[in-house]
């Protein structure tokens, strides 16, 4: 029987969260699918820690991640050790997830060797090119240089079709990102982490915060902090656990603005369950994060959007995500409304998720065997 040979490549903590599950559901199908796995490491240690969530060992590990690493410098090694990959597994197609300077280096290098590329979390757009800055033009970059096209939802189609790509190539899957989030939250037991673990919730509504996006660094970050001060100030019965992103130019602002305020605990990136954890517990989410505002409401978890813009505008519709922007009084303004205003709170709560329904990974794996000609039957779109 003829197979088929999958290269999954990831290299940060949100790519691999969303694309072990894909990983997992190729292991399933041994007669018909080789899968073949490459980890960057554009981020060493929390991709690590996903991978041991999920019990993944790539066969590959480039460790391109280096100190103060830049654009230049992920492109550069990730391109070089990916054509060492490719040149040796010759795949039929490498699967990339959104928009990662991995998924872009991987597609590229891909294009280069003539090998398919299938693009996981195709068709997001803010229409905006340095809006989140590098990831809308990697996510079209890949978009272009991609052979199947996985959209999560009818949105991200329309986008695709809008700029032409063949409606024959597109597969709705939802998002794998609620495969994941629904597979740790029923298997997790508690937390790892032993400052979590100590933090007594007890009559406290837990607000969890994060902000890392490089558009967001400087003034917007010093904004977000001020409007965590506030929060905490006005509302007494909340706390605040913020992980506190790696990089240090988000670091030094962060300490800077909130180490020492009352009821702000600042912790180190945590593992995945325990930041699935976090959400279980927490009463709100704010995050400049793009994997969060579509887990958090899998977990019923309402979420401002600490952005100008967001590529996931089906959340704004159905009402579980708002944006808020990235000024102070913004910011305080909206988080009060879900602190005081019980029915505003419900409506975000017990909105309906849009973004999947935990099975995107079937969908994906059947549309690549759909493609290659292995089964007949299509898989049905994500509505």
């Amino acid at each position: 029987m003829r197979h088929i040979k999958v290269l999954s490549v990831f290299g940060t903590r949100p790519d691999t969260i969303k694309l072990a599950p894909v990983v997992n559901e190729l292991s399933k199908y041994p007669e018909l699918i080789d899968s073949v796995t490459c980890g960057t490491a554009q981020h060493r240690e929390m991709m690590d820690q996903v991978l041991g969530v999920f019990g993944i060992t790539p066969d590959y590990d480039l460790g391109v991640m280096r100190d103060d690493q830049t654009l230049f410098d992920i492109a550069e090694r990730g391109l070089r050790g990916l054509q060492e990959v490719l040149e040796r597994e010759r795949p039929d197609i490498t699967l990339v997830h959104g928009d990662t300077s991995t998924a872009f280096v991987g597609a590229l290098a891909s294009f280069y060797c003539k090998v398919k590329v299938g693009h996981v979390e195709a068709g997001l757009r803010t229409n905006q090119k340095y809006d989140p800055f590098p990831e809308e033009m990697n996510r079209r970059l890949v978009g272009c240089l991609s052979d199947l096209h996985f959209a999560p939802t009818g949105e991200h189609l329309g986008n695709l079709l809008r700029e032409n790509f063949p409606r024959s190539n597109i597969y709705v899957t939802g998002n794998t990102v609620v495969d994941a989030v629904l597979a740790v939250s029923a298997a997790r037991k508690g937390f790892a982490d032993a400052r979590l673990a100590s933090i007594d919730f007890t009559g406290r509504r837990l607000v969890l915060v994060t902000a890392h996006r490089r558009e967001n660094i400087g003034e917007p970050l010093e904004a977000i902090c001020g409007a965590v001060r506030d929060v905490l100030g006005e509302f007494p019965d909340t706390l605040v656990v913020m992980p506190v992103h790696p990089n240090p130019r988000v670091r030094s602002t962060v300490v800077r603005e909130l180490s020492g305020v009352d009821r702000c605990y600042l912790i180190d990136p945590v593992s995945y369950p325990d930041m699935v954890g976090l959400m279980q517990r927490c009463f709100m989410v704010m995050t400049d994060s793009g994997g969060l505002q579509e887990e958090a409401p899998a977990l019923g978890k309402p979420v401002l959007v600490l952005r100008r813009t967001t590529e996931r505008p089906e959340g704004l519709r159905a009402g579980t995500l708002r944006l808020v922007g990235v000024s102070r009084e913004g910011i305080r303004t909206e988080a009060g409304i879900l602190l005081s205003n019980t029915e505003k709170y419900r409506q975000m709560a017990e909105s309906p998720n849009p973004y999947g329904d935990g099975k995107a990974s079937k969908r994906i794996v059947s549309g690549i065997l759909h493609h290659f000609g292995m089964v007949d039957e299509r898989p049905a779109d994500f509505a």
